[in-house]
């Protein structure tokens, strides 16, 4: 059995977005009891990640991280088309995820105790994102 949806998440600019939720509706929509959630974002200058959701610190700490791997406006780079971000936000997508599997069992993610799931905005100005979530199983 298989199920696919695409979903729209509004961002306010650079952070994430808990997209969780959604994700585990698309699940218990698709009837899959047992099998893989595959989850795809259509964009080359954002990504998915799956991290805690107990503490928000975690989540400002890991854009700290990437701050300084991959900073706004550096004049090494030279791709800069849509302002000093952008070649900021490639590199950060192409450091973390584009898509994320998560299984499924009896019904649901079966995500840990403390995960989420979340689309990370690498550009600092809000964006419209898709993501899209195929559901394969039984």
């Amino acid at each position: 059995m298989s199920h696919q949806s695409t979903l729209g998440f509004s961002t306010s600019g650079r952070g994430t977005v808990d997209i969780t939720d959604a994700i585990a509706r698309i699940v218990a929509q698709s009837g899959v009891q047992c099998g893989l959630a595959h989850v795809f974002v259509q964009h080359t200058s954002c990504s998915l990640t799956i991290t805690e959701n107990a503490d928000a610190e975690v989540r400002r700490d890991l854009e700290t991280v990437m701050k300084r791997l991959a900073p706004d406006g550096d004049p090494a780079y030279r791709h800069d088309t849509e302002g000093p971000d952008d070649m900021a936000a490639h590199v950060r997508s192409v450091l973390t995820e584009s898509s994320l599997t998560v299984p499924i069992g009896a019904g649901r993610l079966m995500l840990g105790t403390w995960q989420g799931i979340y689309l990370w905005e690498h550009r600092t100005s809000a964006h419209r994102r898709s993501v899209v979530v195929t559901i394969l199983g039984s």
